[in-house]
């Protein structure tokens, strides 16, 4: 069997993964807040975690392992999107708007994440399903005494925990509250103590409990959605390293005070960020964009994962438009090579081997090149598939391997240089536009012209030209 191995934030190691219990490998991963669209760095640990998880079915077994990502449906932010549509005079009340939203960017989610090539998870629950066993768990914390209510507020004592806080981020308490922005609050015990019950209107989204008419905190969350469907144990727990503090932190804290005979997480990954042509995304940079609105311009979705699986996991990434354009280009010379092979079947071993080595996909995407330059058209079709790059059939936007464009390049390139002698560029500017209006991007220099098929690419309107 292969042996993966896993660098663990909690060990700062590269370590042997071996799952508690090898016929039900276990993962966790935090998911969306579901307020709007998924913008491009929500989507970096998606493809991370897809990655690991085929990983992990084509070593285990797919019915030996087991993928929970959540989704949290209740937050300001939802209820300030849907408290914006009442006004704007949607009908329903606020609670039913607050659904309906929630609702909706579930659906927009799961789309724009399925056009990247991703595996649905097993489980993805939503934290309005998992209220009881939340209330549960504060109970249980409060009997213990690692929590106490307060103004309507119940909070986690984090001096109950005090000698292990801290322990994944590599930071203590003392250095925590220096360095962090933390809610001021009378009710407080300590500054870095955080809420797991807060109240709520009665307008808003809310439920009864002890405490009164209230919601959860958004950490006890995934405490209490990972325990009722991995355990009190189980194997990995992902998500950004933006998330190691406070959220994961204060998830350990929970979880190993209600359960102090289990383990949590046995091993703990994070991906780093993402940046875009060099800098972080911010729309007040104008860099700001969602996976929906590259879909729209006419990225693939298999382009934006190529680009995404040429970085490793652990170092950050920068999404450029020139990453992009050279990744289509080689996912259509894969494709128009591995369109030679049938249906579906193994990796090439070599692929599986740099995945096993704490996920190194850019090694993976090498391996790729070297099928392509041996023409191992079988072995690259399966390792395309294998990565989620290809399904059944090479995509609608890269099938031009039927299409001879060099001819039309040719075309080009002989009236460019008559128009440089004649001074005259009307056919050039004809055939410029008609290439386009057929879904090419036209690329002139000086070593020549090239056409580049885009995903809107008709081959049909190449025949008017």
């Amino acid at each position: 069997m292969t042996t993966i191995k896993l660098h663990n934030t909690r060990t700062r190691t590269k370590e042997d993964f071996v799952p508690i219990d090898p016929d039900n490998v276990r993962m966790y991963v935090c998911g969306p807040t579901v307020y709007d669209r998924a913008h491009l760095g929500n989507a970096r640990p998606v493809v991370v975690f897809d990655v690991l998880y085929r990983l992990l079915r084509h070593v285990y077994g797919a019915e030996h392992v087991t993928y929970v990502r959540n989704f949290t449906d209740v937050d300001d932010k939802i209820n300030a999107t849907a408290l914006a549509r009442k006004q704007a005079g949607a009908e329903g009340t606020l609670e039913q708007l607050v659904q309906e939203r929630s609702d909706e960017t579930i659906g927009w989610y799961l789309h724009d994440m399925c056009a990247l090539g991703t595996l649905e998870p097993n489980e993805m629950p939503r934290a309005t399903q998992f209220i009881a066993q939340m209330i549960a768990m504060i109970e249980d914390l409060i009997a213990k005494g690692h929590a106490y209510a307060a103004e309507g507020h119940v909070l986690f004592a984090v001096d109950s925990w005090k000698e292990s806080y801290g322990k994944l981020s590599g930071r203590s308490v003392d250095d925590m509250i220096a360095g962090a922005r933390v809610e001021v609050a009378p009710y407080k015990k300590n500054p870095m103590d955080f809420v797991l019950w807060k109240p709520s209107t009665d307008e808003l989204p809310g439920w009864d409990s002890p405490w009164g008419r209230g919601r959860p905190g958004w950490h006890i969350e995934c405490s209490a959605m990972s325990y009722e469907l991995l355990g009190e144990s189980f194997d990995i727990h992902g998500g950004g390293n933006d998330l190691m503090f406070p959220h994961h932190e204060n998830e350990i804290a929970q979880s190993k005070c209600a359960h102090p005979h289990g383990e949590f997480a046995r091993v703990w990954l994070h991906n780093e960020m993402l940046q875009v042509e060099g800098k972080k995304m911010s729309k007040s940079l104008g860099n700001f964009f969602t996976v929906h609105d590259l879909l729209e311009q006419g990225v693939p979705g298999e382009v934006i994962r190529f680009v995404f699986l040429q970085t490793h996991y652990r170092k950050p990434m920068d999404w450029t438009e020139k990453k992009a354009r050279e990744a289509e280009r080689t996912l259509r010379k894969f494709y128009a090579q591995a369109a030679q092979g049938v249906g579906y079947g193994e990796p090439h071993p070599q692929i599986v081997n740099f995945l096993a080595d704490d996920l190194n996909t850019a090694g993976a995407i090498a391996e790729l090149h070297q099928l392509s330059i041996a023409d191992d058209v079988v072995g690259l079709r399966h390792s395309l598939q294998f990565l989620g790059l290809l399904g059944k059939d090479v995509p609608s936007w890269a099938d031009t391997a039927s299409v001879d464009l060099s001819a039309h390049a040719d075309r080009l390139a002989k009236a460019r240089v008559s128009a440089m002698e004649n001074k005259d560029f009307s056919e050039v500017d004809r055939l410029k536009a008609a290439y386009v209006a057929a879904g090419l991007e036209v690329r002139m220099s000086k070593e020549g012209v090239e056409l580049v098929p885009g995903a809107g690419f008709d081959a049909a309107k190449l025949e008017e030209v």
